[in-house]
């Protein structure tokens, strides 16, 4: 599986889809430290994947590179960079009852405009899932890296390419 890129410079502004959330009672946020061990239990159970490793590389740096999604005082989705290496964001994952309103493409782009304001101009999205390929290009403009190899993760011990 290939790597995405994003051209950071050309992605759209948050503000309007986070305003739009706001009034369902959806908030978009920089997570703290004091939520981790909260967040880092969904994490584990809201995908398909355990992604709570990623989720403590994002709390370890500083300042912390995860943004959460709450809705009455619940967590309902986080997206995370820069935790599995500099420039690359993910994982990310909303809740699927809560999926299809906005809130993957507000995390994906708070996160994305952080990232633009660390000086980066492009992103990469490491390995996305086969149905993520679609949301990343409409949200943000990725394109495929043409790569044959799993890139950064071939030194998974489970890859071991």
């Amino acid at each position: 599986m290939s790597d995405m890129l994003v051209k950071l410079y050309n992605i759209p502004n948050s503000y309007d889809i986070e305003k739009k959330l706001l009034e369902e009672d959806i908030r978009i946020k920089k997570a703290l430290s004091p939520d981790r061990s909260k967040i880092t239990s969904f994490s584990k159970t809201c995908a398909k994947e355990d992604y709570s490793d990623e989720v403590n590389a994002a709390f370890s740096n500083n300042p912390i590179t995860c943004y959460i999604a709450t809705k009455e005082k619940k967590i309902i989705g986080f997206a995370c960079y820069e935790a599995t290496a500099k420039n690359f964001f993910g994982p990310m994952a909303v809740l699927e009852n809560e999926r299809k309103n906005g809130i993957g493409k507000a995390l994906l782009l708070k996160s994305l405009e952080s990232m633009r304001e660390l000086g980066y101009a492009y992103a990469i999205i490491g390995w996305p899932a086969n149905s993520a390929i679609g949301f990343y290009k409409k949200c943000a403009g990725a394109i495929m890296i043409d790569e044959k190899s799993s890139g950064i993760y071939k030194r998974m011990i489970e890859i071991d390419e």
